[in-house]
């Protein structure tokens, strides 16, 4: 009798220790899962009765949230909603959130960690709950510069402090306005919700980190001449074949340099006139002599094939895991497999600029209690270290040789040295061409390091290059950003 009743206490005891690892699971280590899952709908109605915390831009909001009268107590609310829709993303019912307003929603809403025991004091002085408030990084100059130099074309604009990693101005087109995804009418948010889907502009798409990702054409051959000079096997100087045309490895096709004849007059030419020029030949020939490990390798210490949280996650940017010679000889000027954000095209000229070291791009500069208290605050950190600072010196002075003499002209500003590279990058046969711009400013004492993308050839197909839509655009980001 004695042995069945201790078989029985057993049986009990494991199964309270069970319950009891079970509950504990749920209610402590799982807490955070279930706070964020889209079908907590008690979440989701607690966040709307509390003040969501401000995301700010020089103290002034750009998103905060407003008293109503409703079960929700609080409506979102964008200044100027579609010129940062981009950054901010938005808040909504029933649809999830994006941008900022996803990534620290945790901290916006108050219920993240570092906020536990100002919720614990606000419990107990019957304070009404409140969420801390993000400020941004974006200069609000650089920002409408950008937005208004695109325009009506389909692209993105990044612009970066070099030394430091802050995102000054983030713009996507075509934008949407978040305060009509931010209403109380769950009706009305899906309606417009689905027309934002359905509309064949992809509004709600963020171009500058995320996509159909564009081929970087031509920006990408600073990469490769990084990798050949970081190799000590080649110099600025350093001279290739210059024959008219270049036939692929093993194939009946041959490349061509966009102007279809040879890259300058002489029977060879040199890196620096390449790039300057840039000719697509000499780059096919240097990328075979590197071969595609040490162009993959440059590419990944860039940032290639990382998602980047800025916070928002980033779509990786891709170089092709194992080309053959003809794959490799196209990917050495951008085409071919390589596809890139405007964030990690910005992230090589920013390397540069920054004597060869990548600083972690990020939105985000502090993070202030509702008592505008600091809990978190910005501080820079290295994301790489790909180049030299004799190689990023060299690089340097190459682009500015493009921008001064060279088929990046239309980046010139009167008075200040800009460094840049164009690109002008193939999406097929008889497809509209992507069109880039990239570099800094100063040359000699960098503030800024863009990257702009134009999209399907800007509205003129096959006629428009990088240098006629995204360098104007650059210049206009860079001047906004120089002149504050």
């Amino acid at each position: 009798m004695n042995r069945e009743l201790k078989r029985v206490s057993v049986v009990v005891l494991l199964m309270f220790v069970a319950l009891f690892v079970s509950t504990t699971t749920i209610q402590v280590f799982q807490a955070d899962n279930l706070r964020v899952d889209d079908r907590n709908r008690r979440t989701l109605f607690a966040s709307y009765s509390t003040e969501r915390g401000h995301i700010l831009l020089d103290g002034q909001p750009i998103a905060q949230s407003v008293p109503v009268d409703d079960r929700y107590r609080f409506q979102r609310t964008y200044a100027e909603g579609e010129l940062y829709s981009a950054v901010t993303g938005y808040f909504t019912l029933d649809q999830g959130s994006t941008g900022i307003e996803d990534a620290l929603n945790a901290e916006l809403s108050g219920t993240a960690n570092s906020q536990f025991l100002d919720g614990i004091n606000r419990l107990f002085t019957g304070q009404d709950p409140k969420g801390a408030s993000v400020e941004l990084t974006i200069d609000p100059a650089a920002q409408r510069a950008a937005f208004d130099a695109l325009g009506d074309r389909s692209g993105a604009v990044v612009a970066i402090e070099p030394s430091t990693g802050k995102i000054l101005a983030m713009v996507s087109k075509p934008a949407f306005d978040p305060n009509a995804l931010a209403v109380h009418d769950t009706d009305q948010v899906l309606a417009t919700y689905d027309a934002l889907i359905e509309d064949p502009g992809d509004p709600l798409v963020n171009r500058a980190i995320t996509g159909n990702l564009n081929p970087p054409g031509s920006v990408f051959k600073l990469v490769v001449s990084a990798a050949a000079l970081e190799s000590g096997e080649y110099t600025a100087e350093s001279t290739f074949p210059n024959p008219a045309t270049f036939p692929l490895p093993g194939t009946d096709s041959v490349i061509t340099n966009s102007g279809e004849g040879a890259c300058g007059a002489a029977e060879s030419v040199t890196l620096a006139e390449a790039l300057r020029l840039s000719c697509n030949i000499p780059f096919a020939e240097l990328g075979l002599a590197l071969g595609d490990d040490a162009l993959r390798d440059m590419a990944e210490d860039f940032g290639f094939g990382e998602s980047i949280a800025v916070p928002m996650p980033s779509a990786r940017s891709v170089f092709p895991a194992d080309p053959d010679d003809p794959a490799t000889a196209r990917s050495a000027f951008g085409q071919d497999d390589v596809r890139a954000t405007p964030l990690q095209i910005a992230m090589v000229s920013a390397g540069i600029a920054n004597d060869g070291t990548v600083m972690r791009p990020t939105l985000v500069e502090r993070i202030l209690a509702p008592d505008l208290r600091e809990i978190d605050a910005l501080e820079p950190s290295v994301f790489s270290e790909p180049i030299s600072a004799d190689t990023a010196d060299t690089l340097t002075r190459l682009m500015v040789d493009n921008v001064g003499s060279g088929v990046a002209s239309n980046a010139r500003i009167g008075g200040v040295s800009v460094a840049g590279k164009t690109g002008t990058a193939e999406n097929g046969s008889g497809e509209p061409y992507s069109l880039w711009f990239t570099g800094f400013a100063p040359a000699e004492d960098p503030s800024v390091a863009v990257a702009v993308v134009v999209e399907d050839g800007g509205g003129l197909g096959q006629s428009g290059r990088g240098n006629t839509l995204a360098a104007p655009i650059a210049k206009q980001v860079i001047e906004a950003v120089l002149n504050r």
